[in-house]
């Protein structure tokens, strides 16, 4: 298994877009000072991170922690489409792909695309191509399962690359902090502390039945996977269940006319989704929140599946907006999703039997 972690991956696509940002301490979010102190960090470059600005923090903080630090807005369309970029190189490989975010995949090379009979050398030229071809650098974590693939990619980063082998096993875990063990939060790693547990030595010491009192199934957990035993697969076929796209107007959508137009842009986009990945569905729900945050969603089902036309979707669009009493305030946000899906794998004709 191969696990691929895109270093610092926002920013680092803003520093290849922007050379001037490289050598500033960069954060991704909107700028505390112009907003009356809103937003929250979606990542910082590592720079940034030294001075101790992680995801998720609120941007006032961060502004405390980095205060010549440069605030950007991030750009996920941008995101997402390199992130498509990298996952198709993934695929030159093997289609046994699990995306785990826009920036993060595991991958099953045990067979592959490309004759490579060593996985270390596979995700070495993995690693070379995404630079080469992107101009991105990742962290890879190369081992027989998915929990030690992971941790291997984030014992080196940025550009790190480790193999964990059988034989690696107690030499690799039993030095981590029981915090940098997948499964364990923060409320975890304070209960564990509370035991003794800080190591992952301490914890393999520690008795099932111990783990199980105290953590219940997860306890099962921690045994196992400090023992290097994790069964899961890489999930490349997980069955989705629906399809679409919601937007988030700034500002505001102002008139019956812009939201006509943004329900064909759904509409459009939805029949392309679905076409790409040949999936149909018999549900189509329209999702609508006003600019007092008042949110409304209604669906319309039929029998039969709905053929992946961007005009249907969008005439069945404008019927369910209308249904909901047309434009009434301004519009934050708009979202038009297929449910019930399964493959588009045969014709699904309705057959008159006695005809």
């Amino acid at each position: 298994i191969v696990h691929v972690d895109m270093d610092a991956f926002y920013a680092q696509v803003e520093m290849r877009e922007h050379p001037e940002y490289r050598q500033r301490q960069l954060i991704l979010a909107e700028d505390p000072r112009h907003n009356g102190g809103h937003g929250v960090v979606a990542t910082a470059n590592y720079a940034a991170r030294a001075l101790g600005v992680h995801s998720a923090m609120s941007a006032v903080e961060a502004l405390r922690l980095a205060p010549d630090a440069l605030f950007v807005r991030p750009n996920f369309t941008l995101y997402r489409a390199v992130s498509a970029q990298v996952h198709e190189i993934f695929h030159r490989y093997t289609d046994i792909v699990e995306g785990v975010a826009f920036d993060e995949a595991y991958l099953d090379v045990t067979a592959n695309k490309l004759g490579f009979t060593a996985a270390i050398a596979l995700a070495h030229h993995m690693q070379q191509t995404i630079f080469d071809e992107l101009h991105l650098t990742s962290s890879v974590g190369v081992s027989f399962n998915k929990f030690l693939a992971k941790l291997a990619s984030e014992h080196n980063k940025p550009v790190g690359f480790t193999f964990v082998g059988v034989d690696d096993i107690r030499s690799f875990l039993d030095s981590l902090p029981v915090g940098d063990i997948q499964g364990v939060g923060k409320q975890t790693e304070i209960k564990m502390k509370e035991l003794g547990i800080e190591t992952g030595a301490q914890l393999y010491q520690t008795d099932q039945s111990t783990l199980l009192a105290h953590f219940g199934k997860m306890g099962y957990e921690f045994y196992r996977r400090i023992r290097g035993v994790d069964d899961r697969q890489v999930e490349w076929q997980r069955e989705r269940k629906s399809l679409g796209n919601e937007r988030t107007f700034n500002p505001f959508l102002q008139s019956e006319e812009e939201v006509q137009a943004q329900l064909t842009r759904l509409a459009e986009l939805l029949a392309t989704a679905l076409t790409k990945r040949q999936m149909h569905g018999k549900t189509l729900v329209l999702k609508v929140r006003t600019e007092a945050f008042v949110t409304e969603t209604k669906r319309l089902t039929q029998i039969d599946f709905y053929a992946n036309d961007a005009l249907l979707f969008e005439r069945l669009a404008q019927e369910i907006w209308e249904d909901l009493g047309g434009f009434q305030e301004r519009i934050r946000l708009l979202g038009l999703t297929m449910t019930g899906l399964a493959p588009v794998t045969f014709e699904n004709l309705p057959l008159d039997l006695y005809h």
